[in-house]
C-alpha cells in the first residue's frame, strides 16, 4: 500500500508543479529595432564637408532626429559628428556628449 501511496503521491507533485508553471505570467516578447533601422531613418540637415588633419574630407556634424549611418560622437548641442579621430571632435559643438 506504501508504494501506491508514494506513487500517487509523485503524481499529484508533478501535476500541481507543472500547474504552477502554466499559470506563472510571462513576459511579452519584444522585438527590438535593429540599429542599422534605427539609423537609416534619421532626418538630418546637411551641413557639408570639411578636411580633417589627416587630409580625408569628412561630413561636418549634422543636426538629427536620431543618430545617423556613420556618426561617430554627439555633441552636447545635440548635433552628430561623424569625425574620424578623438581630437577635435564636437569642438564647436561643445564638446562631446557621448560616443556612438
Amino acid at each position: 500500500m506504501s508504494l501506491v501511496r508514494r506513487c500517487l503521491s509523485v503524481s499529484l507533485t508533478a501535476v500541481l508543479f507543472t500547474s504552477l508553471l502554466a499559470q506563472t505570467p510571462q513576459p511579452p516578447p519584444t522585438q527590438p529595432t535593429p540599429p542599422q533601422q534605427q539609423k537609416s531613418q534619421a532626418k538630418c540637415t546637411d551641413d557639408g564637408t570639411y578636411v580633417n588633419s589627416k587630409g580625408e574630407r569628412v561630413k561636418r556634424p549634422e543636426n538629427c532626429s536620431a543618430a545617423p549611418q556613420g556618426a561617430t560622437a554627439q555633441c552636447r548641442d545635440g548635433s552628430y559628428s561623424f569625425s574620424q579621430s578623438r581630437r577635435g571632435t564636437c569642438a564647436h559643438h561643445g564638446g562631446v556628449a557621448k560616443w556612438l
